[in-house]
């Protein structure tokens, strides 16, 4: 699987996002290598608010402990029971079937292109 995929975008803190309305979120197959294999993730509940930067969840792993940052702000629509059901699916299939939760964005935060993030990375598209 690719470390990153060319029809998103990135924050620095490695979630990616795609754009739509609303945008799908997750975090990225860099984030989910390091982090090992990921046992819980709390996620924003819907109809909360986050906003770009700051933390909105956390994804616990065999490793750690990490803080899920929102990559945008704006409204949360849905989150995806699936991932919290089976955490692994965010190791397995991290722009697939391990997304997030979704945002009616109001505001994006400082993103990155695929090509930065994985240059950021040291990785290949």
């Amino acid at each position: 699987m690719s470390k990153v995929v060319q029809n998103l975008k990135y924050s620095a803190e490695h979630e990616w996002v795609a754009e739509g309305a609303p945008a799908r979120i997750g975090i990225t197959a860099v984030a989910a290598d390091a982090l090992g294999d990921i046992v819980y993730v709390d996620l924003p509940a819907v109809g909360s608010t986050v906003t770009a930067g700051e933390t909105c969840g956390e994804v616990e792993s065999t490793k750690s402990v990490s803080d899920l940052y929102a990559p945008v702000s704006g409204e949360v629509i849905e989150i995806n029971q699936g991932a919290i059901d089976d955490p692994a699916s965010i190791n397995s299939d991290p722009y697939g079937a391990g997304w997030l939760f979704t945002v009616a964005v109001t505001e994006e935060g400082p993103l990155l292109s695929p090509e930065d993030y994985a240059a950021a990375n040291d990785v290949e598209i």
